[in-house]
C-alpha cells in the first residue's frame, strides 16, 4: 500500500470514529429556572432554593426588629464564607451571591461588598484621585461597615444500597454580631434527595 492510500485509508477511519458522537449530540435550551436534576449532585435549583429559604428564615427572627428599635435603620451584613465540607465540588461563590440576592431583595438589610471585591472599588477610589475631575472624585473613608457576618457551611452524608443512594445535604448558617461577636440567628436547612440506579453514578 502506496504512502497516498495509507493516508486516505487512515484519514477514512479517523472519520468513521469521529462523525458517530458528533452526530448522536443534541443540545436544547431551557428555561434557566426548571428543575433538572440529572446526577442527583448538588445543583443550581439546591444553591437558589437553600439560599431564598435560609434568608427568609433569617428575616423573620427577632434579631431585625431588635436592629431596628436600636438604631433605627436597616442592618448591614457582609457575607462572610461558606465552607464546602460535602464531598462533592459545590461552587460555593454561585451559593454566595443567591444568598446576597435574597437579601437584597427582601429589602430589609444592606449588603456591603466582600473582602475582594473591596479590594477592585479601593483600587478605582485610588485611581480617581489622579485622574477623576474634583465633581466626580469619590471620597475615601466613606464606606458602609457591616453590623453582621453571615458564616456557613455545607455538609453531606451519602448512604447506598443495592443500586440505590439516598443523598443528604445540611446546610448551616449563623448571623454573627461583628461588634460583639454573638450569634443572632442560626439557620439550618435539610436536603434528601434518593437516586435510582439508572442516574446514580461512581
Amino acid at each position: 500500500m502506496n504512502t497516498r492510500v495509507y493516508g486516505w485509508v487512515i484519514l477514512w477511519v479517523a472519520l468513521s470514529l469521529a462523525l458517530p458522537g458528533c452526530a448522536g449530540k443534541k443540545v436544547s435550551r431551557i428555561d434557566p429556572n426548571q428543575t433538572v436534576d440529572l446526577s442527583g449532585n448538588w445543583n443550581d435549583t439546591d444553591s437558589r432554593l437553600v439560599a431564598e429559604e435560609m434568608i427568609k428564615d433569617c428575616l423573620s427572627h427577632p434579631w431585625l426588629p431588635d436592629h431596628l428599635r436600636a438604631h433605627a435603620a436597616n442592618p448591614t451584613v457582609i457575607a462572610g464564607s461558606i465552607r464546602n465540607k460535602s464531598m462533592e465540588h459545590i461552587p460555593v461563590g454561585t451559593f454566595l451571591k443567591d444568598i446576597e440576592r435574597a437579601m437584597v431583595n427582601s429589602g430589609s438589610v444592606q449588603v456591603v461588598a466582600s473582602a475582594e471585591e473591596r479590594g477592585e472599588v479601593r483600587e478605582e477610589r485610588e485611581d480617581q484621585r489622579v485622574n477623576a475631575s474634583p465633581e466626580t472624585l469619590k471620597q475615601m473613608g466613606r464606606e458602609a461597615g457591616a453590623d453582621y457576618m453571615l458564616l456557613g457551611e455545607i455538609n453531606q452524608i451519602n448512604d447506598t444500597e443495592g443500586g440505590e443512594a439516598v443523598k443528604y445535604y445540611q446546610t448551616d448558617l449563623t448571623l454573627v454580631n461583628i461588634e460583639t461577636n454573638v450569634k443572632v440567628w442560626l439557620g439550618q436547612k435539610k436536603i434528601k434527595k434518593m437516586v435510582s440506579q439508572s442516574s446514580y453514578g461512581p
